[in-house]
């Protein structure tokens, strides 16, 4: 599977109680129930209007369903191509 970065622009997320954030994913996790294996969404960055998501999905189509049938937008969704981090430098 590929890896995706989604930004989702959420008017005040970052201020969203505990609550709120757990039915949000409640409903993410619906979603993704309905897609299948296919797409799997490992984890999100909430900042002050926005998400920025980490997503697995066979193909980008998926993430723009999971988006259609959870209500949350999909702004901008960006491939990723490689990872590196701090470790890179040494090898």
């Amino acid at each position: 599977m590929k890896k995706f970065i989604i930004e989702r622009d959420l008017p005040a997320i970052g201020s969203a109680e505990r609550d709120a954030l757990r039915e949000a994913a409640k409903t993410s996790n619906k979603a993704l129930s309905e897609l299948g294996t296919d797409i799997q969404w490992l984890e999100s960055y909430v900042a002050a209007d926005k998400t920025f998501c980490v997503y697995l999905a066979k193909d980008e189509a998926l993430i723009h369903e999971h988006a259609k049938k959870s209500g949350f937008p999909a702004s901008k969704i960006t491939e990723v191509r490689r990872m590196i981090d701090p470790t890179t430098a040494n090898g």
